[in-house]
């Protein structure tokens, strides 16, 4: 019996402040019916919904009503409780505490789809892009995810802040005066970030390609606000920061269209011109004939009176850029060149030096060098 007089006497002045027992019951019915019409909604209008995009192929409309799916639920419910709250009479103060706990409840709410609207793991940016034919790729869609992101919860806060009355105008020039001191502070961490936008936006490589740089070369593995994740052809793991990264010369192997051979073969100064002229054309016939030689370019001349040698140059290029297909390809012509020369007797040259001795070509004398007579006359 107590305790039954003290919920009586605790529950009291609310009853009062709803004007009787009917009120409060309507206001519980009217919650109990929001819950039902919740649960009524999500399992047969909202899976309708989705059916429909499913079979329309509507993928972006699919991602944002399974975004917002349970944002809406929560929603339902404070509607619920809000609509039964009507029905009880309370006070002004206590009516504008509840309807700005209400709005801002709404407001995160909001937030919270979009949020996840535009995680990383969503294909909603990637729809956006496939909709609209921009090349988007999956660097750009965590870069943009952040962004966004970090501008709604901002935005959310602001609302939420002017809600309640709070001065967000001097907050923002706080965080400005403070966000100037942490620049300083913080200048290579900034610099790193601008790099990764220029190399982001830019594009001079991806997640995936071969690149070479004076400090890395090997495969990209990563690239994020701070640096690039490098794993070389020893496989070690190297970071770059973005910084050092966007300020280097980079060459992109994986962009290439074709890759070049290029090199110098000398044969002996005793060759005959003649067979030097058919070993020449026959090389060059031999590349121009190649199904894997790209027709483009190509160069097979005799250059030069070397210094070891009459100087034939080789410049062409390869269809495939692959390097082990490039190194087949490359040995293959190699052998074929190797196999003309045999054909024309011609020897290629070696490194070498002759002296001359008047009219004779001779090797030069022996010089008999005594240390001791060095150290006397020296």
């Amino acid at each position: 019996m107590k305790k039954l007089e003290m919920i009586e006497q605790w529950i009291k002045p609310y009853l009062q402040a709803a004007n009787g027992w009917e009120n409060v019951v309507i206001a519980i019915g009217v919650f109990l019916f929001s819950l039902l019409l919740r649960k009524i909604i999500i399992k047969y209008v909202f899976q309708f919904i989705l059916k429909l995009t499913h079979k329309t192929k509507q993928e972006i409309t699919t991602q944002v009503f399974l975004a917002f799916e349970k944002p809406l639920q929560v929603m339902m419910v404070l509607i619920g409780i809000k609509i039964s709250l009507s029905f009880i009479v309370l006070e002004p103060a206590t009516n504008v505490v509840i309807t700005r706990a209400f709005r801002s409840a709404i407001i995160l709410l909001m937030t919270w789809g979009v949020f996840t609207l535009t995680g990383e793991s969503s294909q909603w940016l990637q729809g956006i892009a496939r909709r609209f034919d921009i090349d988007i790729d999956k660097i750009v869609i965590p870069f943009f995810s952040k962004i966004i992101r970090f501008f709604v919860i901002a935005l959310a806060i602001s609302i939420v802040a002017q809600e309640w009355d709070y001065e967000v105008t001097g907050l923002i020039t706080g965080l400005g005066i403070g966000g100037l001191a942490f620049a300083f502070a913080a200048q290579d961490a900034i610099g790193n970030i601008f790099g990764g936008l220029i190399i982001i936006t830019e594009k001079p490589f991806g997640i995936g390609d071969w690149i070479e740089t004076p400090s890395v070369e090997g495969t990209v593995e990563d690239i994020t606000f701070r640096s690039t994740r490098v794993r070389t052809f020893g496989q070690a793991l190297v970071t770059v920061p973005n910084s050092k990264l966007a300020n280097e010369p980079i060459v992109n192997w994986s962009k290439m269209g074709k890759r070049r051979v290029t090199f110098t073969l000398r044969v002996t100064y005793t060759t005959p011109r003649d067979k030097l002229r058919n070993c020449v054309e026959k090389i060059r016939t031999m590349l121009q004939e190649h199904p894997e030689v790209d027709q483009e370019v190509l160069f097979a001349n005799f250059d030069e009176f070397d210094d070891h040698g009459l100087a034939i140059i080789l410049y062409f290029f390869t269809k495939t850029t692959n390097w082990g297909e490039w190194l087949r390809v490359k040995e293959d012509c190699n052998l074929k060149i190797m196999q003309i020369l045999e054909e024309e007797g011609v020897t290629i040259a070696l490194p070498s030096t002759s002296v001359y001795y008047g009219n004779n070509l001779q090797s030069p004398p022996a010089i008999d060098w005594n240390p001791d007579q060095q150290n006397k006359t020296g």
